[in-house]
């Protein structure tokens, strides 16, 4: 029963991480589509969030779209977290701790050989690393409350040995969206900063960037169905937070206006997507990579998603325009960035 319990759970990942279309919402506004995902879904709560000239507005949404009270809820937002972890990075480089070409040797303990990847080739997914090395799963399913039931769940010993044993050239690998390659570049962080991974983002979020209600995911706070990180699962550093749709927008809203100085740095054009990273789900297309951002230059749109088995987020932001849109929907699948495509279509009209 418990195998059968954990395939069923694997399935489900897989399948809510896949980016296949739910069905075609083309000629649908962002309020029909919003009502359309959420038809039958009694327990649904879709928070969406507008960020147009400084000024933050937004929304919740039930079932069959239904306007639900303004109050805050958490949600897990997943690989948004990537974009927290790259930014980091901006941050000790700003500081002279680090720099883009490092090699990651430079900071873990690892054995001489040819080559490791740099910092920039972990943050742009181009260093060679695969999506995952465990269980061919995506590797974040090892955080899951079902594997753990298991006694099983990644370790940074585990990463090390792993990335001791991948041999890499010095160059720039195609595009691969690596959960691996973020991990790693958290236990740099680690070492840069000597402090472990989650004390380190918490007091960041909270000291450098206000953001009292984004945090890692401890299990202390009441989140449906979340995922439950042990602490020594390095792949916190590619999923662990938890944030509200007004953490996220005043995030946004950094981002933006630039703030804290070294925050532009993440939106440097750093590594080309060829060929581009184009999903009809998704905002445009990625053609080109920041630090840890995703970038679509025809439309000048800086954006990340982010999904769990159980929920799934997206921002994106116009620096130019001066908009960004957030959303945060509590079930499995692609909702988010199909809204939010919507959304930025709507204000860029």
């Amino acid at each position: 029963m418990r195998i059968i319990f954990f395939i069923n759970m694997l399935v489900l990942f897989l399948l809510s991480s896949c980016a296949t279309p739910l069905e075609d919402f083309s000629g649908m506004s962002s309020k029909e589509i919003i009502e359309q995902v959420t038809r039958g879904e009694r327990r649904a709560v879709i928070s969406v969030g507008i960020v147009q000239n400084g000024q933050m507005s937004f929304n919740v949404y039930g079932e069959n779209g239904r306007a639900l009270p303004n109050i805050e809820h958490v949600y897990e937002i997943a690989s948004i977290t990537k974009v927290f972890t790259a930014q980091l990075f901006a941050k000790a480089i700003s500081e002279g701790k680090v720099s883009l070409d490092d090699t990651i040797d430079r900071f873990l303990d690892l054995s001489p050989k040819k080559y490791y990847p740099s910092i920039r080739r972990l943050l742009t997914h181009t260093s060679g690393y695969n999506f995952s090395y465990y269980h061919n799963s995506g590797s974040l399913v090892e955080a899951t409350p079902n594997f753990e039931v298991f006694g099983g769940g990644v370790t940074k010993k585990m990463l090390l040995n792993t990335i001791e044993v991948i041999d890499l050239e010095d160059k720039d690998y195609p595009f691969e969206y690596s959960n691996f390659g973020f991990a790693v570049a958290g236990l740099v962080l680690e070492k840069i900063y000597n402090e472990d991974y989650t004390s380190l983002m918490n007091k960041y979020l909270s000291n450098d960037l206000g953001l009292h209600n984004t945090k890692i995911n401890d299990g202390s706070v009441n989140v449906s169905n979340f995922w439950a990180w042990s602490e020594e699962n390095p792949y916190i550093a590619a999923g662990g937070l938890i944030s509200t749709i007004t953490d996220l927008m005043n995030y946004a809203q950094m981002q933006i206006g630039g703030q804290p100085s070294y925050v532009s740095n993440s939106h440097i054009k750093l590594a080309q997507v060829d060929p581009p990273f184009d999903v009809s789900i998704y905002v445009g297309k990625t053609d080109v990579m920041g630090l840890g951002w995703m970038i679509d230059s025809d439309n000048n749109l800086i954006h990340h998603g982010g999904n769990t088995g159980y929920s799934n987020s997206f921002l994106g932001f116009d620096k130019a325009k001066r908009i960004a849109v957030v959303v945060l929907v509590n079930m499995p699948g692609q909702q988010s960035r199909i809204i939010g495509s919507e959304i930025l279509r709507e204000l860029w009209r």
